[in-house]
């Protein structure tokens, strides 16, 4: 195998002989390797940023502290929040679905006392005589899906005021006001277009009876 020499590594450069093309091409190399660039400028330092923008007062800060919920995982997916509901914090909200036993000589107590099974409350004893005595409408024999409250004013009616013993969990109700209230004696036969007054006599008519011979 032939002996390698330094020489057969270099391809020299042929331009002719011409010394000065040399010269001119070694001196561009030198001129480009000279030429330096400036760095961009920096950006400004985040801690003189952060001193331009204004603090907020301590008063105004946020003093919420986090709240912890319990919770129960039922499933893969499905978290639990071990907290009462509202029904259960205040009894009168729990909701209500029933159906009066369909006789003919309900009334208003057999409604209010069927209502309240099961629901944690009771008639408050010896009161409200006269709504627990009056007949119970065909309207009411089914009440809900509603609010426990809203079941019993609407068994009880406007006439009637409830009201809740919280202690005791007695359910009782009360008359609203009289003022006005029209009683057996001053009641009218009325008739759709009239106001209930009783008709007055014609100036021009006159009663025989009260002719004196």
């Amino acid at each position: 195998m032939p002996q390698l020499r330094p020489h057969h590594f270099l391809c020299p450069l042929r331009l002719g002989g011409s010394l000065p093309a040399v010269s001119l091409i070694l001196a561009a190399a030198l001129a480009s390797g000279c030429v330096t660039t400036e760095p961009p400028p920096l950006a400004e330092p985040l801690e003189e940023l952060s001193r331009e923008v204004p603090e907020a007062p301590a008063s105004l800060a946020p003093t919420l502290t986090p709240k912890l919920i319990p919770v129960a995982r039922y499933g893969r997916y499905t978290l639990v929040e071990l907290a009462p509901s509202a029904a259960q914090h205040d009894l009168l909200l729990q909701v209500i679905n029933v159906a009066i036993p369909n006789t003919s000589h309900a009334t208003v107590g057999d409604a209010l006392r069927h209502v309240l099974r099961r629901t944690g409350y009771r008639l408050c004893a010896g009161t409200a005589d006269d709504l627990q005595a009056l007949p119970l409408p065909a309207a009411h024999y089914q009440l809900g899906p509603l609010m426990l409250h809203d079941a019993l004013a609407t068994l009880a009616g406007p006439a009637w005021d409830l009201h809740v013993d919280e202690a005791a969990r007695r359910v009782c109700f009360t008359p609203v006001s009289r003022c006005g209230a029209v009683t057996d004696n001053d009641a009218r036969v009325r008739t759709p277009g009239t106001t209930g007054k009783a008709p007055e006599t014609p100036a021009s008519t006159t009663l025989l009876d009260e002719v004196v011979p």
